[in-house]
């Protein structure tokens, strides 16, 4: 390849060098801020045989070239910009100042909760395993594999230890990323959520319990009472507080001598915020985060398979605004209170939507007569089906508009029938075919049920309407070349 004609090519495509305020690259991807978006000439653009597919995401325009192929490129477009190297986390910066006040929220919470969600998913597949081991008539009438075979049972405590363990201590690993992206001590922020989880406070679990009971134990600090209650699973609460020690970190830092600044600093940072937690942040974030979680819950359980179907519709399109990040929080409070809510009914939703639209681009796979649509949807259409989306949907989907319709309208009809079975997943896992791991043992078989609906669906609707589409596109060349004769 050319790689100097290719990066010239986009450069020309793109608005010129003057339009471009920062660019760097990923494993796949030329990632670009630009002044203007609008100056784009799309059609230029996607001509260029090197391009696999483009979309705009976070004050980001990336442009899909492939792996090896982008490292060589943006060599060239670096010279040709005049643009020194720059890190994809300095392209981000320059990006977010693009975003307005609630796409920066939705961005904040990306970069909070995308850095655990490796942990997260790993507890949310361990129980998975967990179900599978003790969930009865699963395999066998009216026993479970570990009640046919006995010396199972440890196994299958061990791995529910295992898969317990990132939400009994979610603070921590949430203290430490949003204590990071908030400008603190990352380690700091995880002392934070060691703090509320501790073992000498009430579990946050049994928190419910003990209020009823009138049984909640207290620091009794000169006839002030706080209580001494622990916020396992919680996520808000740890949210907070870690936006207020990174706040009071800063300030220390900037008024306290530097000689005492490595010995004062950390100490009145805890000090205050843990105080500050324990007396107001905790307690009030508690109470909203469970307002949250009850609000939805009552809605999903109150609007049945009809807002489930609606739900199921929209849910691509807020894929494209990037709000599905905010999502990971929801679902976290989901899964930490699962004795209470029964599992999170947001991972069969996306599951439905991403193989609806996975299956509407393999659709245009067999469709399309156009060699470099054809090269994308392949890849890009199994890659949708196990989970990840945006090379489906931007690099196909949305560019021909009628599989996006497909995709939609297969993802409403799934996910109206899975709601209509209360299925639900017991832990975080792959939005896709893989994400079967994770769901309840009881909804196992109506979760497959709906994906291969989701997937008849879509693909039979992309068909029709692409048929409708190329009969459309005859009708009007030929009514162009009558116009014109």
């Amino acid at each position: 390849m050319n790689y100097k004609e290719i990066a010239k090519e986009i450069l020309l495509a793109i608005g010129g060098k003057e339009n471009v305020t920062a660019a760097a690259h990923c494993a796949t991807r030329l990632r670009l801020v630009l002044q203007n978006e609008g100056k784009i000439n799309q059609k230029q653009l996607d001509e260029i045989s090197a391009v696999k597919g483009t979309f705009a995401t976070g004050g980001q325009y990336q442009i899909i070239l492939g792996a090896g192929i982008v490292n060589e490129v943006y060599k060239e477009f670096s010279k040709l910009t005049g643009l020194s190297e720059m890190s994809t986390q300095d392209v981000k910066n320059a990006g977010s100042k693009k975003l307005n006040p609630f796409q920066q929220f939705v961005k904040m919470l990306s970069d909070i909760f995308v850095p655990i969600i490796p942990a997260i998913v790993a507890g949310g597949l361990l129980m998975g395993i967990n179900n599978v081991l003790t969930a009865k008539d699963l395999f066998i009438t009216g026993n479970s594999l570990v009640d046919a075979y006995p010396e199972m049972i440890d196994l299958a405590a061990l791995i529910n230890t295992f898969a317990n363990a990132s939400f009994v201590f979610l603070p921590v690993l949430i203290g430490f990323s949003s204590a990071k992206r908030f400008g603190g001590n990352p380690y700091l922020g995880a002392a934070l959520g060691m703090l509320m989880v501790h073992p000498d406070l009430l579990n946050g679990w049994g928190y419910g319990g003990a209020l009823v009971n009138g049984k909640i134990p207290v620091w009794n600090i000169f006839g002030f009472q706080i209580e001494k209650v622990g916020y396992q699973g919680t996520v808000l609460p740890v949210l907070a507080a870690s936006y207020i020690l990174s706040k009071i970190e800063t300030y220390l830092r900037k008024v306290i001598p530097s000689a005492l600044d490595n010995l004062l600093t950390p100490l009145l940072t805890i000090f205050i915020t843990g105080i500050l937690t324990f007396t107001l942040v905790g307690p009030i974030t508690r109470s909203a985060g469970n307002l949250l979680t009850d609000g939805l819950v009552w809605l999903y359980n109150t609007t049945g398979f009809i807002g489930g179907g609606i739900l199921g519709f929209v849910y691509a399109p807020i894929v494209i605004t990037g709000m599905h990040h905010s999502f990971i929080a929801v679902e976290t409070q989901l899964l930490a209170n699962i004795g209470k809510t029964g599992g999170s009914f947001l991972l069969p939703m996306a599951a439905m939507s991403n193989i609806a639209q996975g299956a509407a681009t393999l659709a245009v796979f067999f469709i399309t007569k156009d060699k470099k649509i054809k090269s994308i949807a392949s890849a890009s259409g199994i890659s949708a089906l196990l989970g990840i989306t945006e090379p489906a949907m931007f690099g196909v989907n949305l560019k021909l508009r009628y599989p996006f319709i497909g995709g939609i309208i297969g993802s409403g009809i799934a996910c109206a029938f899975v709601t209509f079975y209360k299925v639900k997943a017991v832990g975080m896992g792959s939005a896709g075919i893989a994400g079967i791991i994770s769901i309840k043992p009881g909804s196992i078989v109506p979760f497959a049920v709906g994906m291969i609906i989701a997937f008849i669906i879509a693909f039979a609707v992309t068909t029709v309407l692409a048929k409708r589409a190329a009969k459309n596109d005859i009708v009007n060349s030929e009514s162009q070349g009558e116009m014109a004769s």
